[in-house]
C-alpha cells in the first residue's frame, strides 16, 4: 500500500475491527445503489483494489453476507454489526469501503452522492452502469 492523501484510517463502531485502506479515486468514486441490499443498508461506498486494504486488528471478527449471484461479499462487525466494505459485483477487482468507518469521515460530508441503479445490474446484460438519481444532503441552517 502507497503512503499519499488517499490513505484511510477505518474502524468499526465498537473497534473490534480496524484497517487502513487506499482509497484508488479518492472521495470521488463515492456512490450509494439500488438493489436490495444496499437500498437497506443506506451506505455511501468508495472504492478501493482489493491488495490496498491492510487489517490491524479484528478480521477474524468479520462476518460475511452474501446472495443472489454470491458473486458480492459483504462484511460486517461480528460484534457491532456495522458494514466495514464489500468486494463488489460489478468489479470483483474493487472493494466498496463504507465512509462511515473512515477515520473523519462521514456520509453527510457529501452534499451529493451519485445512487447507481443496482436494480438492473450491469452484470445482468443490462448495459453499463448507469446512475438512477442523486442524493442530496442540505444542512439546516
Amino acid at each position: 500500500m502507497s503512503d499519499d492523501t488517499n490513505q484511510h484510517a477505518a474502524a468499526c463502531h465498537c473497534g473490534t475491527v480496524q484497517f487502513r485502506v487506499r482509497l484508488e479515486s479518492g472521495f470521488d468514486s463515492a456512490r450509494r445503489c439500488t438493489c436490495s441490499y444496499c437500498r437497506m443498508r443506506g451506505a455511501i461506498a468508495v472504492s478501493a483494489r482489493l491488495d490496498d486494504i491492510t487489517f490491524i486488528a479484528g478480521e477474524e471478527n468479520l462476518a460475511l453476507y452474501q446472495f443472489n449471484t454470491g458473486t458480492a461479499k459483504h462484511y460486517f462487525c461480528k460484534t457491532c454489526g456495522i458494514y466495514t466494505h464489500h468486494q463488489r459485483r460489478s468489479n470483483p477487482q474493487q472493494y466498496g469501503i463504507n465512509v462511515a468507518v473512515l477515520e473523519g469521515v462521514s456520509p453527510f460530508d457529501f452534499p451529493e452522492v451519485p445512487v447507481m441503479d443496482g436494480i438492473s445490474h450491469p452484470s445482468d446484460g443490462a448495459g453499463g452502469p448507469r446512475v438512477a438519481g442523486i442524493l442530496r444532503f442540505e444542512p439546516s441552517a
